[in-house]
Formats: C-alpha cells, structure tokens, sequence
C-alpha cells in the first residue's frame, strides 16, 4: 500500500462523498432527465442544495456504521457479534422522527419485524433485491483489519436483514468489496475485472456461518442454487458496466446502459458507470448520477462513496462538505477507520 493510500483518509473520503451524492439526488429523484435539466440546469453546473439535506440512505448508513463500531469495540467481527447492535440501530431509525425521507418499504417492513424477538431470517424480505440493502454497505468496505470472510459475511448479513433476495446479498457483497479495493489504492481502469473474478470466485458459496438457514425461505433447491441466482444477475449486470465503457457516452443518461438502480445489480452497475466515467472527477461523477431518471438519490451516494474511497477526503469542496447533513457523525467514524 501506497503512503499516499494511508494518508489519503478514504474512509472519511467515502463517507461524507456517499451523504454529498445523496443529498444532490435526492430532490431529483423520481424525475426524468429533462425535468431536472429544466429545474436545475445544465448537469455539470449542479449545485449542492441549501440546506444540504439527505435520505434514508445515508441514515441507514449510519446505522449500519455505528453497529459495525459497537460489534467491533467488543471483540473480532462475527454474525453473532454483528446482528444485535446493527438490528437495535435498524429498529431505532424505523422509529425516529428524522426516518420521513420517503424511506423504501422492504427497508420499513423489515425494520418493524425485526423491532421484537422474531429470528432475524424470519424479518428479513426473501423476494426483495431493492438497492436499500447496497445503498447502505460503504462502512462495510472501510472498517480496517477484517479477512475477506469477514468482509464478504458482514457485507451480505446486513443487507439480508431487510432483503433477503440472493441478488442484494451478492450486490452489497461487490459494493463493499469495490469500496474495499478504492480505498487500498485499487486502479478504476481494472475495477470491473477485479469485481467480475470475484463474482465467479464467489458464485456458488453460501455463507452459511452468516447466513443461516435464510436459503430455505426461498424456492431454490439448495443454499448453492439459491447464491448462484444473486451471482449470476450481478455478473450480468457488470457485463453491462463493461459494454458501457467500451464506448463512453457521458452525455447520456447512464440509466439507458445499466438500468434505472431501483434494484440492487443495477444501482451497482449505474453507481460503478458514474465512477468510472469520471474517475479523477469526483464532482462531475456524482453530477452525472444525480441527473437520471432513476433512483438518482442512491445513485448518486454510491458514486460518492466509490470516488470517496479512491481519491480520499480532499476529493470534495470544502464548502459542500462543510454543510452536508450529518457532518459530524460523518467525520467522526471516517476518523476512527482512517487512523
């Protein structure tokens, strides 16, 4: 690892790019790209809005985050470890005053279900892939000091808590393993490669220590088939990202060659396409993903929390990072994963 990569502070980067991303989209989103324009004007010229308010994504990002720092103060990262401080901070989001920001209903069905004793497979939504369960991962790929097991296992729990669909378990698993690789100095250029390998190391394993008995809520034969389903739609969807790049149209709405990102695989492809079309432009990638006719909100986070990782915590302005909902609580677990 570079010096550059250990002082570049990426988790910080990551984190404050995914809550800028969130709050550009998120009044753009659920209007098409000629809506926007007309609203906002030109795409590259984007400002920031006043105030800097975000969604649900980075909320439960937060959530995420702040259960990851309580499972690891106590010891090394396990399913066991995980599951009760992520579900408290789950379960507290579902019912605090600030969860108005037209939050996904897999996320609020789920949350409620875990809000008692049930087994957390039991909550968890088996039919649904909605990018909730990746929008939120980032923290995932910038805790320091985890095994690629550790990494992969803590990545698909969290998103099966709410969404149990193979495809957002292999979808989250990719974002935070694409966050992991950014911040260790991984190249843009080879990124999608990397991604795909990983996908077909990956394809026919069930993580049961982290998982449990989930597979058996589903139709599939068996737990393989059933990880192979989520797999072989994100490899799928990566050959999308690839084609795409082979020919960049950054005037296009990317949505036209990955997808709209209302599910998982494609708001992992659209996030990744925004990226590496602007991979030393920060700025201009989350730009480009808040102006679509998708799911431009957590489209855009996950551009953010991609460039975040690669450049670090000088990628933003001083002056959007300055006034980003939830600064503090932002900066203060960037720090503790940076140092």
């Amino acid at each position: 690892m570079s010096t550059r990569t250990l002082t570049k502070q990426a988790a910080t980067g990551s984190l404050i790019g995914l809550a800028l991303g969130d709050a550009l989209g998120f009044p753009t989103e659920f209007n098409d790209v000629p809506s926007i324009l007309a609203t906002c004007g030109p795409w590259r010229e984007m400002d920031l809005p006043r105030p800097a308010f975000v969604t649900d994504d980075t909320q439960m990002t937060l959530a995420l985050a702040r259960g990851i720092r309580t499972a690891t103060d106590r010891g090394a990262l396990g399913p066991s470890r995980l599951v009760p401080p992520v579900r408290e901070e789950f379960v507290a989001w579902y019912h605090s005053p600030d969860n108005n920001r037209a939050p996904g209903r897999t996320c609020l069905t789920a949350c409620e279900l875990l809000d008692g004793d049930l087994p957390w497979q039991r909550a968890s939504r088996i039919g649904s892939k909605g990018c909730g369960a990746n929008m939120r991962v980032a923290p995932v790929g910038l805790v320091p000091f985890l095994s690629d097991e550790q990494r992969s296992g803590a990545a698909q729990l969290q998103a099966a808590l709410t969404h149990g669909h193979p495809t957002a378990l292999a979808a989250s698993d990719l974002t935070a393993r694409a966050v992991y690789l950014l911040a260790r100095g991984g190249e843009p250029m080879g990124l999608i490669g990397q991604l795909r390998s990983y996908a077909y190391e990956n394809r026919s394993r069930y993580r049961h220590q982290w998982l449990g008995d989930l597979w058996t809520f589903s139709h599939d034969p068996s737990p393989e088939d059933f990880a192979r389903r989520g797999w072989d739609e994100c490899l799928a969807a990566l050959e999308r990202v690839q084609d795409a790049l082979r020919a960049p149209s950054p005037e296009t709405d990317p949505c036209l060659a990955t997808g709209d990102g209302w599910v998982a695989e494609e708001a992992l492809a659209t996030g990744l396409l925004c990226f590496l079309l602007f991979p030393e432009e920060p700025v201009t990638a989350i730009r480009r993903a808040a102006c679509t006719r998708g799911d431009s909100d957590s489209l855009a986070c996950l551009t953010g929390a991609f460039a975040g990782a690669h450049l670090g915590a000088g990628a933003w302005p001083k002056e959007w990072a300055e006034r980003v909902e939830y600064r503090s609580d932002l900066l203060s677990l960037g720090a503790l994963w940076d140092a």
